[in-house]
């Protein structure tokens, strides 16, 4: 019998440093933005969600203050006890309008909207089909639910369709789960094709549209929006806490899909409301991005410039394909990761390594902001070149 039922926490350590698989955080001591201090190091930032560089924009920070002022800093308790105020109603029906949907749900974050979500849809008579490079949202949602859970090929609708034909009729209800934009990545889900097949096998489809919310289609609704699929059935997820600048998450979908989550999510129904601050500053991104297009006219610039720039001038670079904001460069193994972002962090540009078990191989993501400028674009291929 051991003597210490905890000993093998340090034993399970030691094989995550051996694996280069350890991580720790780096303190920023600055507001957000395309430059922040960085461990007492000024740095040019390529780590960061802030798409459209709201997070540190005077605007939200106002609002987060004016609603703390009238609201308190918490919510003290959950939407259907003491937690509901008139600002989450206001968010909702703006997101809804932003999506063009009926209505939507705010959440405290968007990966408890993921799991709320998935745990309502469907149980153990129920089949999720989720795309193998899911955000780990997702997959934990899928496995909490209870559903038999099969796996699909990376953005393969032909898996997709063979898995449907073979399995769907064994089942109650069927659930495609997707990223829209995959984060790690940078590619999109083929979310058409999708929805094709979601209506061909009578089944539910979810998209999480977290990376791509404010930033594709042209009002920034997302993926939705980008491949003109507005309208159309399915459960839109996101955050609030990437290019919005703030924190939380939303479901957004049909008045009926809104109601029946507000009585069977359990992420929502049992955790304390979004708090004020975070409510109010979500509420004013969503009105920046749909007076100021050009923030996004703007990022869009900047990732072109910057895919342009590396393949002039570093035409063997081996970059994921991407149709987004967010550049991988894929690399052998974690250790090279890591020997690349540490030197990338020693020349100022915070581009860090992205490990297993986040994804299958190695790489250093770099995600582009609406507020970099040339120089900081041109100086991170200049390192790259160096190291």
């Amino acid at each position: 019998m051991p003597t210490d039922p905890y000993a093998w926490i340090q034993r399970s350590l030691a094989t995550i440093h051996k694996a280069d698989w350890y991580r720790f955080v780096q303190t920023i001591s600055s507001r957000p933005g395309a430059v922040v201090c960085l461990e007492g190091q000024e740095i040019i930032n390529f780590a960061s969600n802030d798409y459209l560089g709201l997070a540190g924009d005077e605007r939200l920070i106002q609002a987060a203050i004016a609603a703390t002022s009238t609201f308190g800093t918490g919510s003290t308790g959950s939407r259907l006890l003491s937690g509901h105020r008139r600002i989450h109603g206001e968010l909702e029906r703006a997101i809804a309008s932003l999506k063009q949907t009926e209505d939507a749900l705010a959440f405290s974050s968007g990966y408890l909207a993921n799991l709320g979500a998935i745990a309502a849809l469907v149980g153990k008579r129920d089949l999720i089909l989720s795309d193998r490079y899911n955000h780990s949202s997702l997959k934990n949602g899928a496995i909490l639910s209870g559903a038999t859970v099969v796996e699909y090929a990376h953005g393969d609708v032909q898996d997709l369709n063979v898995l449907l034909e073979k399995e769907r009729e064994l089942y109650r209800r069927c659930l495609i789960i997707t990223d829209s934009v995959f984060s790690m990545d940078g590619d999109l889900c083929p979310l058409p094709a999708l929805l094709d097949l979601a209506e061909q096998f009578n089944s539910m489809l979810l998209v999480d549209e977290a990376h791509a919310t404010g930033v594709l289609g042209a009002n920034g609704a997302g993926c939705v929006e980008h491949f003109g699929c507005t309208g159309r059935q399915l459960i839109q997820i996101g955050t609030l806490s990437k290019a919005l600048g703030s924190l939380g998450g939303y479901i957004a979908g049909s008045s009926t899909l809104i109601d029946f989550l507000r009585n069977r999510a359990p992420s929502w129904i049992y955790t304390t409301a979004l708090s004020p601050a975070d409510t109010a500053a979500a509420l004013e991104a969503i009105k920046i991005i749909q007076q100021e297009p050009q923030r996004r006219t703007q990022l869009w610039r900047n990732v072109d410039y910057l895919k342009q720039l590396i393949m002039q001038e570093l035409p063997d670079l081996k970059l994921l394909p991407s149709e987004s904001a967010i550049l991988c460069l894929q690399l052998n193994d974690a250790a090279s990761a890591l020997k690349i972002g540490n030197q990338l962090k020693k020349e100022g540009i915070f581009a860090p390594a992205i490990r297993p078990p986040t994804v299958p191989t190695s790489r250093i993501r770099i995600s582009v902001m609406a507020t970099h400028e040339i120089n900081h674009l041109e100086k991170l291929v200049a390192v790259l070149s160096s190291v």
